[in-house]
Parts: structure tokens; C-alpha cells; sequence
């Protein structure tokens, strides 16, 4: 797919909603190129050019990437957009495939290390989970206050049969510890896998078991279910941990290189792991969708279910 244009053409697109305000570290074919962008997308990080000079390299993805609706996939094919340049001036630009080897500038992609290793591990796990779910590895908790507990389900429906519940906020009736949160301690557990709305969990724990004294916690305290089974994405929580990507904000796609967006705790301040998100769509990996408390939607890699430190 090649796209050509002229200068005044560029200069109108580059007001589009795809457009990415420039910084210090974009080179000066930047602002054309994203102009370049073919609808549907959305401009990431450009590159350096080759030896020559004569050709960039911007990251692009898609602009459902965090729409709800049609979460990105952080083990899906990428692409990127090849762009033929005369001096810092974007002349035409041609989408194609990302291998692993495209875009390999320094600082061009900080997904490698531990990471990358960790979710070829989770995109080999995929066989094992149920059809079209989506491998993810994630901590959370239960944010349900409803007095029966939430519903655990062996499939993403409502109408599937329930196996069975997560306690709803426990508070220890004496003795229970001074750092207990307000609203008592929340039901952890492990995200394993998303699909169309529903979280795939296991491994829940009994609330606040894990902060209280062991001598302590009560025998009749309430069990959650800890097997394998679904729970409404609307329904959990959970704390950013530091997923070795930028403060501050989020990622339009689950990746580094995607358009980065400033976004705000609940109390103020840029986006950190001294708070959590305000909302969990979905999840891809190590990745979570989530929608920050001042109403910015996009991804942030790690999320954990420690309820007495952050999660750096």
C-alpha cells in the first residue's frame, strides 16, 4: 500500500486525530510522515533513517488497539511504515509487515530481556487454555461487595454454571491488623487468560490471609474458590506494578513504541504504581486495557494485587 502526497496535503493531515505532538527525540521527517499514516492506524515512535538517509521507520498499530471492544494483541503480527524521505521531508510511505529483525535501532523496541522470554512462555501456554482465550498474566482482586461473593463461572457467560465464589471485603472482628484497608481485605487472585469480556483466574486466596497474623486469622474466616474458572471483567481490580515501561501514562497499543498518552492517579499526580486503574477491559500477556482515573484508555504492563506496598 503506497501513499503519495504534496506538501500542502501533508500539512492538513497532520492535524488529524492520529497525529502525535513532536518532541525533542522525533527527527524532523516526523511530522510528515505521520501524515502519511493510512486511516485505521495510529503513529508510534519513528526511527532513524538508513545509511543513505533516503528512508524511515515509524511504528504504527491499530486504532482499535484500545477500544474495549477489539482489544490488540501483544502476540499478533506487527507493522510498521517504511517512508521514503528527501532530506527531513516525508515524500511517500508504503505499510508493511514488522519482522523481528525490522526497526532494530537502538532504543528501538525495550520488549526484549525478561519480558519477551516471559510472554513467548505465555504464547506457547495458549493450547492449554480454552479456545480463543487470550494468554495473560496479571495479579488482581475482587472489587465485588456484594455480601454472597462473586460468581465464579466455568465459561464467559452469564448463564454458565457457577463453581464458586470470591469473598466479598473481609475484615478480621478482633485482632486483625492495623494496616488493614478501610473496607476490609480484598480476594486476590491470578489473571491467566482473557475473552470477550471475562477474565480467566486461579489461585485465589483467602482475603487478607497473606497480611494477618497466621496464628491469628480465623478458621471459619471465608474461602474463596481457588480453581480455574471465568469472573466479569467489571468486577476486579488491582495496583500498577512497575512493568519496566514509561511513568506517566499510557500506551495506545500493548507496546513500547506505541503513542504514548499522559494520564493522572485518583489523587493527582502523573500515573505511577502508588495507585491503580479506575477500570480493566482485557488484557494480552503482561499487558492490561485499563482506563486511568482522569478517563484516559490505553495499556500498562504489570499489574499486581499487593494491598499494603506499591508494586515497583
Amino acid at each position: 500500500m503506497r501513499i503519495l502526497t504534496s506538501v500542502a496535503v501533508m500539512a492538513l493531515l497532520a492535524t488529524s486525530a492520529w497525529a502525535q505532538p513532536a518532541n525533542e527525540a522525533e527527527p524532523a521527517w516526523y511530522r510528515s510522515a505521520i501524515a502519511l499514516v493510512p486511516a485505521g492506524y495510529v503513529a508510534g515512535n519513528a526511527y532513524s533513517t538508513d545509511a543513505a538517509g533516503t528512508t524511515g521507520y515509524l511504528a504504527v498499530y491499530a486504532a482499535s488497539a484500545s477500544d474495549p471492544k477489539t482489544p490488540a494483541s501483544v502476540f499478533a503480527p506487527r507493522q510498521m511504515l517504511v517512508v521514503a524521505l528527501d532530506g527531513s521531508r516525508a515524500l511517500s510511505a508504503e505499510l508493511k509487515p514488522r519482522g523481528d529483525s525490522d526497526i532494530t535501532t537502538a532504543n528501538a523496541d525495550s520488549d526484549e530481556g525478561d519480558f519477551a522470554e516471559r510472554q513467548a512462555e505465555l504464547g506457547a501456554k495458549r493450547a492449554t487454555l480454552p479456545e480463543g482465550t487470550e494468554p495473560c498474566d496479571l495479579g488482581a482482586w475482587s472489587e465485588d461487595k456484594d455480601p454472597v461473593g462473586l460468581n465464579v463461572r466455568d465459561a464467559p457467560t452469564v448463564k454458565a454454571r457457577v463453581l464458586g465464589k470470591l469473598p466479598s471485603p473481609y475484615r478480621l472482628k478482633m485482632g486483625g491488623a492495623e494496616n488493614t484497608p478501610d473496607g476490609g481485605w480484598l480476594t486476590e487472585f491470578r489473571i491467566i487468560g482473557f475473552r470477550d469480556g471475562w477474565f480467566l483466574i486461579e489461585n485465589a486466596t483467602p482475603p487478607g490471609k497473606a497480611y494477618e497474623d497466621e496464628n491469628r486469622y480465623p478458621r471459619n474466616a471465608p474461602k474463596p474458590y481457588a480453581g480455574r474458572g471465568w469472573v466479569a471483567a467489571n468486577k476486579i481490580g488491582a495496583n500498577y506494578a512497575n512493568g519496566g515501561t514509561r511513568m506517566g501514562g499510557l500506551f495506545q497499543a500493548p507496546h513500547v513504541d506505541a503513542k504514548w498518552m499522559p494520564a493522572r492517579r485518583k489523587l493527582g499526580g502523573p500515573l505511577d504504581t502508588d495507585d491503580g486503574p479506575k477500570r480493566i477491559f482485557a488484557c494480552s500477556g503482561h499487558w492490561a486495557l485499563v482506563e486511568s482515573h482522569d478517563g484516559v484508555r490505553g495499556w500498562w504492563r504489570s499489574l499486581c494485587s499487593n494491598q499494603v506496598t506499591t508494586c515497583s
